[in-house]
């Protein structure tokens, strides 16, 4: 394909696949851009190895589905770029295959993805030093053009928590100059760069960096009121809220088991250690705890579901993602509020908690808790480490560390003992799932006697 494209122009490899193999990282993305050709000289080159999609005439861009293997690779011209009106689509492109390497560069945000690759030689064309950043660990932007496309900040969010990069000071500054156009972004492009962060991020904690130093985290309030919250320094000597949040993300993306789960689950996991604490500047004050006047957080559990969720909301989190993500807020301390010692942990309690999380799990929970027990340097505590691994435990014994315990007596049962269905189902099949959460049977055949003896109770009346 690469030696069909070179008979009519001159192929470079650009993009985040160049950046990925420099970093010694699988290159998933195979981006090639041709200059010295057309369009449809472009289109005519690559018809014959696989079906081909134009993404946009205008854009030069054409998508080619490998018949051979089924990989997909995104082919382009050079192009030039000028900003007509506000927003992240505010741009008027033209294609121009006179452009020179180093022009046709200068149109990238950053210069660590404004390097391109001869495949054929193997040079790199490195005109904005992004090798050079790329070795510092520095995120910087490829020109002043920078501040034409408002996105660029939030990608500069999630480059710096996927690749552990610094933002430059210069880089830094001249996004804060352009903090106001925030609202000029449609929602789904800023969840799209939330959710690589929640997905992707090897170092969270850069990513929030960058949000501060830029001034655009007064744009994720539930975020910012982190930032100067205190906590109490015996049990929290890293710092404030934020700074320990920040911990905590970095611990759960540190996380073997987070690491190798899926994608929806690490973002479900990501964004809920983010908002874990989410309740403790409304609920923090100086109280006393342990004989002692300290600062407490009580209640804060609680109070970050509601805020967790205006949070998702805000930066546009598919639905689904609401009811786990508040769920694991509002339980992220259950490890502490046991009895102690065997009494930990009831068959009854795993059951009710596992109904509770659910869509999420007890599995679920023991991440968020781990990445918040490790978020307190230099502080380690195995017996909060014993904890969790008791409850895990439990929920695996009863078959419950990665679902809810599902109801074992139904409609079916009731219509099959002869009752017409009706509302009045509901307080009795609500009645044996609790006494099924109670351990009072474990099977279909012990909730069916349970069932019969209730409305030999009632006298035959559902109630």
């Amino acid at each position: 394909m690469l030696e069909a494209v070179r008979r009519i122009g001159r192929p470079r490899l650009v993009g985040g696949g160049v950046r990925d193999w420099l970093l010694g990282l699988e290159a998933k993305d195979f981006d090639v851009e041709v200059a010295g050709a057309d369009f449809e000289t472009l289109q005519r080159a690559l018809a014959p190895f696989g079906a081909t999609d134009v993404v946009g005439r205008s854009f030069g861009v054409i998508k080619v589905r490998s018949a051979a293997s089924g990989a997909e690779y995104d082919f382009s011209l050079p192009r030039r770029e000028s900003k007509t009106g506000a927003g992240h689509r505010g741009f008027a492109v033209a294609p121009d295959p006179q452009l020179s390497d180093a022009d046709a560069a200068a149109r990238r945000d950053f210069t660590i993805n404004a390097i391109a690759c001869d495949p054929f030689t193997g040079e790199l064309i490195d005109p904005h030093h992004g090798q050079r950043d790329l070795g510092a660990r520095v995120l910087r932007h490829t020109s002043a053009a920078f501040v034409e496309d408002p996105l660029r900040v939030l990608r500069a969010f999630q480059l710096a928590a996927r690749f552990d990069l610094q933002l430059a000071p210069e880089t830094a500054a001249l996004c804060r100059t352009i903090a106001d156009t925030y609202g000029e972004l449609p929602v789904e492009r800023v969840w799209a760069e939330w959710e690589k962060w929640a997905t992707k991020a090897a170092k969270p904690s850069r990513g929030l960096d960058v949000l501060e130093q830029t001034d655009w985290l007064r744009h994720f309030p539930e975020v910012a009121r982190l930032r100067g919250t205190p906590q109490e320094p015996a049990w929290h000597p890293e710092g404030d809220v934020f700074t320990h949040t920040q911990h905590c993300v970095d611990a759960l993306a540190a996380n073997a088991e987070w690491q190798s789960s899926d994608p929806a689950r690490r973002r479900l996991l990501m964004l809920a250690v983010l908002a874990h604490d989410f309740g403790k500047p409304s609920t923090t004050v100086r109280g006393e705890k342990r004989g002692a006047i300290r600062w407490i957080s009580p209640g804060h559990e609680p109070a970050g579901g509601p805020i967790a969720k205006e949070f998702l909301r805000r930066i546009g989190a598919p639905l689904e993602l609401d009811p786990p993500v508040c769920a694991l807020v509002v339980h992220h301390l259950v490890h502490h509020h046991g009895a102690g010692g065997e009494d930990n942990y009831s068959d009854s309690q795993v059951r009710r908690l596992a109904r509770k999380l659910a869509p999420a799990t007890i599995d679920d929970l023991a991440l968020v808790m781990i990445a918040d027990s490790n978020g307190r340097p230099p502080l380690e505590s195995p017996e909060t480490i014993a904890l969790i691994g008791e409850l895990r435990a439990k929920a695996q014994a009863l078959a419950l560390e990665r679902a809810a315990p599902k109801p074992l007596v139904g409609g079916r049962h009731l219509i099959a003992l002869g009752y017409a269905p009706s509302p009045a189902f509901k307080p009795v099949l609500d009645a044996a799932f609790e006494a099924q959460l109670d351990g009072a049977f474990a099977d279909e055949a012990g909730g069916l006697d349970w069932l019969r003896r209730r409305l030999q109770e009632t006298g035959g009346e559902l109630q």
